[in-house]
């Protein structure tokens, strides 16, 4: 008989602790789609990364256009100039130290933002006949 109050304690516990987290859910993931007030630091930084997410996905698409108009010797140029860009990327926007590696997130959004209008101008330039090999590596 006690063995049968007790497992029943516990279901209804378990039950009861389910439940109030399925209804908790929605509010915590309500701080972090709502990125024009974040309400904590890791609100912020999912937010951040959001952004930094959908450049990063333009930069491989714009990437993309513009090698697909290029002849080999050019899509050499431009992906030598695409990985100094990189490092130049990492360089400014990250660091490491003993405690761990950081990212500045909105400084990598701002770099990968203005690299993705750098490759869309390459890509009107070449569509308009003017392609500059010296431009690619920038």
């Amino acid at each position: 008989m006690k063995t049968n109050i007790m497992k029943h304690t516990i279901i209804k516990t378990s039950l009861t602790i389910l439940t109030s987290a399925a209804l908790m859910f929605p509010m915590l993931s309500w701080g972090a789609q709502n990125c024009d007030k974040p309400i904590n630091d890791f609100d912020g930084l999912y937010c951040l990364t959001k952004v930094y997410l959908e450049a990063d996905k333009e930069l491989n698409n714009s990437y993309t256009k513009l090698n697909k108009v290029l002849n080999s010797q050019q899509k050499t140029t431009l992906k030598r100039g695409q990985l100094a860009w990189m490092r130049d990327r990492n360089d400014q926007c990250s660091y490491h130290d003993e405690d761990g590696f950081y990212v500045n997130m909105d400084c990598a959004t701002r770099i990968t933002t203005k690299r993705v209008n750098f490759l869309n101008d390459r890509v009107r330039e070449c569509n308009a006949g003017s392609c500059r090999a010296s431009r690619l590596e920038e």
